[in-house]
């Protein structure tokens, strides 16, 4: 589906949502989309409207306050260098910093009662209110027409909005789910012919298949780390029958000792049975994967609900909060930026959200049932075709998942996040995308050469996808999150800036299984690539993210960012310093420092040299020359031996004009036409350190140079004049351009002249 045209649509519409934001008697829109192009375009044929009687269960989100204030947070949490590194907010104290206010909450309760809806969920630490309503009590509320519609590539009706819903209040409100069920979920495993097998396998499950186990024993291997302690989350629009998961187990003659609770968070059904037309496969598996990988976690708690947003917002409020999340579902929601409010709040709370990529090759612009395999804020995993030594033993070999998802440009073109933008991640090799967000992050085994239980009489091999793969690394993050607590340390959050900065550093090789045979329709390469991501885990992984490697080498450089206020291009600002301190138990190898873009490394007083002994610091000197006018970037990069290399901090400044000429514009007096005025005096500066050459005047219009001190040549750092007369030549307006050019970096400078004749 093409989502541009509504991006064009909503841009309009937004002006409306500036406009109600003054008065409680105008409509306001909502800040997201709810539109489908299909109903708007024609490409849906409609057929009636929903009846008005018909009750509706919707979710009506608010959205974040602070957000500029939450993005310089979720940087720090993962900025070894900052105060808030890994300091993460409960659910509690993001509402009080980020969430809305008691007074808009409470303004939502009273407008929804007021419009005959019913309260039957949420929170305000959940952003959201549940409701239920009348179809007429909706559209009368929200301004809408809700009809019915010829799905335009399904076989069957949906309904939908014919506009962006507006309410008749003074505060702005998110989203709304349940106006539409244009978008049906889907899961991300599928099936093969059980006879058509790609590789030997050499699973523990019967038939040789792998079971979730066989991950564990070919990712981790033998150590002692179980996810004691641990919650993991799993998203499913449909419930299970935990009989099919005693089933799995039993048939795999192991035994599972994780208690599992399902959370109804919308009020849908948890039970989901064979008799009743119930699949509950995609589920199970997804369970049997989690489980296998962590079987000492504390829990595994299964939230099941109709729409994401109520998913979402359960997952950022329930106690015990699940540290790690997995999912297996892919939707098509009607803005793309819908969940990210959610998305960044669980990066708040220490929660890491793992989403299967898809199962369906590389992505295109027109591949649907992406999302949110491209979203920013999750971690997207790929799939591979894995191969063990023997059933239950380590790992062998591994190339990508021709089925796996992973690409750039998807019908959502989400901006490329920071942590890819480091140097070494997109290369001409990979083919990855400098602006939009790449996919996938990681990768794990997805062929189809796994065993299922579902349905009480469907146990079979053969199923693959990266539903498999998704769940298992929500798994793995509860042994990471173990080891990191047992380290005495907080658990490690939204995991991607430090995959990434691991990605790129030399200890890449040692944490993971660079996967670099076979493609999904990408080519796959040495480290990061479209196909696998940087690969699959293995168990130096676990050491490297949590700060136990290397014989405790560990490192902090500050501060985390160094500012240049305004310096002319060409020429170089102060030295600023950078502290580099080794914090852990053994010495640290530093093996290069670079300053990236208009930046460069100066040596300074206690300068760093290629060994750092414990508990001492070291400097590093920055300058910067700016190459350009305004703001320039780059990034102070420190690669070394210690956990979390490279460390990074980020470099800003503006370049300013060499040479200037004020003021910009001048308005002359009035004058009868052919008549002098009085002049005007223009200044010329040269900022430089050197003469500012090649200088010639010109003007245009009713304007003349009267006198001038400027000549061919200024010398460095002086200024000089020049004159100007206004001589209306007619009646009116008239205007003109005062013009210099010399050899300056931005030249010519100019004046925007303006007077009246009468």
């Amino acid at each position: 589906m093409i989502r541009r045209l509504s991006r064009f649509l909503f841009t309009a519409l937004a002006l409306v949502t500036v406009a109600g934001l003054f008065s409680q008697a105008q409509a306001q829109s909502f800040l997201t989309r709810h539109v489908r192009e299909a109903s708007v375009t024609g490409q849906a044929q409609s057929i009636g409207r929903l009846p008005a009687t018909q009750t509706l269960r919707f979710d009506i989100v608010l959205p974040l306050r602070h957000e500029a204030e939450l993005d310089n947070f979720l940087q720090a949490l993962s900025d070894p260098s900052s105060p808030d590194y890994r300091r993460f907010v409960s659910p509690q104290e993001f509402t009080a910093r980020f969430g809305p206010s008691q007074e808009d909450y409470d303004a939502l309760i009273h407008f929804a009662k007021a419009n005959g809806f019913t309260v039957v969920g949420g929170s305000r630490d959940a952003m959201d209110v549940q409701f239920t309503a009348s179809v007429s009590s909706v559209e009368k509320a929200f301004h809408v027409t809700l009809g019915l519609y010829q799905h335009p590539t399904e076989n069957r009706t949906y309904f939908a909005p014919d506009r962006e819903p507006t309410a008749d209040l003074s505060i702005p409100l998110w989203h709304i789910s349940g106006l539409d069920n244009f978008s049906r979920p889907r899961p991300a495993s599928l099936h093969r012919n059980a006879g058509v097998r790609a590789n030997v396998v050499k699973g523990s499950c019967p038939g040789g298949y792998y079971c979730g186990s066989d991950m564990r024993a070919a990712y981790y291997g033998s150590g002692s780390l179980t996810g004691a302690g641990q919650n993991v989350g799993l998203l499913e629009y449909v419930g299970y029958d935990i009989a099919d998961l005693n089933t799995y187990f039993s048939n795999a003659k192991q035994t599972n000792n994780v208690p599992v609770k399902g959370i109804s968070t919308d009020g849908s059904s948890l039970s989901c049975l064979a008799k009743q037309g119930c699949d509950d496969r995609e589920q199970i598996l997804d369970m049997t994967q989690a489980i296998s990988m962590a079987p000492g976690m504390t829990a595994l708690y299964v939230f099941v609900g109709g729409s994401d947003t109520a998913m979402l917002s359960s997952m950022t409020t329930h106690t015990p909060l699940v540290g790690q999340i997995g999912s297996s579902w892919t939707w098509e929601p009607s803005d793309p930026s819908t969940d990210d409010p959610y998305f960044k709040k669980f990066a708040a709370q220490g929660q890491n959200y793992f989403q299967a990529a898809g199962d369906s090759g590389a992505y295109t612009p027109s591949s649907s049932y992406v999302y949110p395999g491209d979203d920013a804020y999750v971690t997207v995993v790929g799939g591979t075709d894995l191969q063990v030594s023997s059933a239950g033993g380590p790992w062998s070999s591994e190339t990508a998942w021709s089925d796996g998802g992973g690409g750039v440009y998807t019908p959502d073109a989400i901006p490329i996040p920071s942590w890819q933008q480091l140097a070494g991640v997109i290369t001409s090799a990979n083919k990855g995308s400098t602006t939009l967000r790449n996919s996938p992050d990681v990768s794990a085994e997805a062929n189809f050469d796994f065993y299922t239980c579902a349905d009480q009489e469907a146990c079979q091999g053969g199923w693959g996808g990266t539903s498999f793969a998704a769940p298992m690394w929500a798994g793995y993050m509860a042994l990471i999150n173990q080891q990191a607590l047992e380290n005495s340390n907080p658990r490690l959050g939204f995991v991607n800036p430090a995959i990434y900065n691991i990605g790129v550093g030399s200890g890449y090789s040692k944490a993971f299984h660079d996967i670099t045979k076979g493609s999904n329709g990408e080519p796959t390469t040495a480290g990061y690539d479209l196909a696998t991501g940087w690969g699959s885990p293995n168990s130096n992984l676990i050491a490297a993210l949590t700060g136990s490697q290397g014989g405790g080498s560990t490192v902090t450089l500050t501060p985390s960012s160094l500012a240049w206020t305004n310096v002319v291009v060409g020429a170089t600002g102060s030295t600023k310093t950078a502290t580099l301190t080794n914090t852990g138990t053994s010495a640290v190898n530093i093996s290069s420092m670079t300053a990236s873009g208009d930046f460069a490394t100066k040596t300074v007083a206690n300068a760093c040299g290629s060994t750092l002994a414990v508990g001492k610091s070291c400097s590093i000197g920055v300058t910067f020359t700016p190459t350009q006018l305004g703001a320039r970037t780059g990034t102070l990069t420190v690669t070394d031996d210690a956990a979390g290399s490279p460390h990074t901090i980020s470099l800003s400044g503006t370049g300013t004009a060499q040479a200037t000429l004020s003021p910009a514009s001048a308005t002359f007096t009035t004058e009868p036409v052919g008549t002098k005025s009085p002049v005007k005096v223009f200044t010329l500066s040269n900022k430089q350190a050197v003469s500012l050459t090649g200088i010639s005047i010109s003007l245009s219009g009713d304007f003349s140079v009267s006198s001038k001190t400027c000549k061919s040549t200024l010398a460095a750092k002086s200024s000089c004049t020049v004159s100007v007369a206004f001589k209306p030549s007619a009646k009116g307006t008239r205007t003109g351009t005062l013009t210099v050019k010399d050899n300056a970096v931005g030249s010519p400078q100019t004046s925007s002249l303006k007077g009246t004749g009468k």
